[in-house]
């Protein structure tokens, strides 16, 4: 794999340019304006001098395994949000770790948290580098260094089970490499994030991650069988059966930990047989209401897609239904995108069933074309943010998640209150992901960046998460807490599950060093 760009998404070598006819259109909808400053080199780019305190880790992972350059470091800084980004195009790299630090497995790993627990030294798990809610960035103040740990050196399956269809994967595996392994075994995950191409296996567990086929083969979090995890105290090692009526499951106190609690180093993951055939196809609705209703009743009556998503009118409208076609004025309506995977006859049965269903609820078939469109676009979206950012726009997204009876009005929230924060801008939403009881809704919008990009969409991400809390939503469905979210979480779990939250925290890693700052709220004063 190529480096990822180290101020914009993925391969430097797929980065792309919006046509001249859709910069006209922005220009003439929402006011953008030719961003006048260019991001600044990377050469130029100096993060402040690396705190001597991190030098002392060489006697557990070698000279080898610190890295304190300058480009390394600024490739470790922040995830892959928008504000992430503009940060870094402006030259800002001040939350560049001091080093970044690459152990070779779990007991090196347990060794550098003993050590930056007694050395009172911040440690941030680092696996793609593809969080967007500031799940990358730690509270250094107070401590003597910040280290970045890089798994990218656990990368194998150590082991694999046929029979009972589960594979342990290192936690620094990145998804493309763990598919082709599984593959050589005629197994998959199955599991497509939009990150995919760069995430890996433990950022997929500590972020409760979800991917495009998730309506088949489920969230991450439920194809977790057992983990390992290293902590500054001691391993954890978490599942000894599918299930266990032994006291709480404390599998589920890590998946989502955000590398507060402790690094996970591998996961033993439930796979399935690779399919025999894949279909992807498309389907317009009239309106969003009706093509929720209609994906609510696969959801819960069946037959099930293993993807399953519906945009609504101005995202089928713009062609952002189809990632990579914005402007393509993809016609009124809206689009339903669904995918069949597995054995011939039952992607063959479950077509025939999903057919009869939505066309009973009022869908109008179009054929293949629009889905696989959509397939084959499916990890491209972060590309076309990039473009946007380079024209001068500001695009972001943003999901959570209601129960059916819900979704509606959390849906007009949403867009009221961008709209409301952010004049003059698109707002498009779609609904990613399904279950029986609800659904997610992941939103993107795109407006003039103007003044103060940063500034104003943390104040719009405000008024966004109180209207979320409002309607009865989840501030987050699978992007994460990160910091974004952080002070969020009590007004969903409670203050009693918050200090739950730092009971935990302050056993596991009692000097407070694991990724400071992100996921648990700060004490009151």
């Amino acid at each position: 794999m190529p480096a990822m760009r180290w101020n914009g998404w993925g391969d430097p070598d797929r980065a792309t340019r919006l046509p001249d006819s859709v910069v006209g259109l922005l220009r003439e909808l929402l006011g953008v304006r030719p961003d006048p400053v260019p991001s600044v080199p990377l050469a130029e780019v100096a993060p402040p001098p690396p705190a001597p305190a991190v030098r002392a880790l060489t006697e557990i992972v070698g000279p080898g395994g610190v890295l304190t350059d300058d480009e390394t470091r600024i490739r470790h800084t922040r995830g892959k949000s928008t504000p992430d980004l503009l940060r870094l195009r402006a030259g800002d790299a001040s939350a560049a770790p001091d080093a970044v630090v690459l152990p070779a497995g779990h007991e090196e790993v347990l060794a550098v948290l003993d050590r930056c627990s007694r050395e009172r030294v911040a440690v941030v798990p680092f696996g793609g580098g593809t969080s967007v809610v500031g799940g990358l960035t730690a509270a250094g103040d107070g401590f003597a260094g910040v280290v970045a740990l890089d798994l990218r050196r656990l990368d194998r399956i150590t082991a694999l089970d046929a029979v009972a269809r589960t594979a342990t994967l290192q936690a620094g595996l990145r998804a493309p490499r763990a598919e082709a392994l599984l593959a050589e075994h005629g197994f998959t995950l199955g599991h497509y994030p939009q990150s995919y191409e760069w995430a890996t296996i433990g950022g997929f567990a500590a972020t409760r991650s979800s991917g495009q086929a998730s309506a088949g083969y489920g969230r991450f979090d439920e194809m977790v069988a057992a983990l390992t995890v290293a902590t500054p105290r001691g391993t954890l090692t978490l599942g000894r059966a599918p299930k266990s009526a032994a006291g709480p499951d404390l599998r589920e106190l890590v998946l989502g930990s955000e590398g507060a609690f402790g690094v996970i180093t591998d996961v033993t993951a439930r796979i399935r047989p690779l399919p025999e055939t894949r279909r992807y196809e498309g389907w317009r609705f009239p309106t969003f209401a009706e093509g929720t209703a209609a994906v609510r009743a696969l959801a819960q009556d069946g037959p099930l897609p293993t993807v399953l998503r519906l945009s609504d009118e101005t995202e089928t409208m713009i062609g952002l239904a189809r990632p990579g076609e914005i402007g393509a004025a993809s016609g009124d309506g809206c689009l339903a995108v669904c995918g069949y995977e597995g054995r011939r006859e039952d992607v063959a049965a479950r077509r025939a069933g999903t057919h009869a269903v939505l066309t009973a609820c009022g869908g109008e078939p179009l054929g293949d074309a629009p889905g696989e469109s959509w397939a084959a676009g499916r990890f491209s979206a972060p590309y076309l943010r990039d473009a946007l950012l380079d024209a001068g726009a500001f695009a972001e997204t943003l999901e959570t998640a209601a129960f059916w009876s819900a979704v509606p009005r959390l849906a007009d929230a949403v867009r009221l209150t961008l709209s409301r924060e952010l004049p003059s801008s698109l707002v498009m939403c779609h609904i990613s992901h399904v279950y029986r009881d609800g659904a997610s809704l992941y939103f993107t919008v795109v407006t003039a960046q103007g003044d103060d990009p940063v500034g104003r969409w943390r104040r719009a991400k405000a008024a966004v998460s109180d209207a979320i809390i409002g309607a009865g939503g989840t501030i987050t469905h699978h992007h994460g807490v990160g910091t974004d979210h952080r002070d969020r979480l009590a007004d969903e779990i409670g203050p009693l599950g918050v200090e739950i939250l730092r009971a935990v925290k302050d056993r596991l890693d009692p000097a407070g060093v694991l990724n400071p700052g992100v996921l648990i709220p700060p004490a009151a004063g």
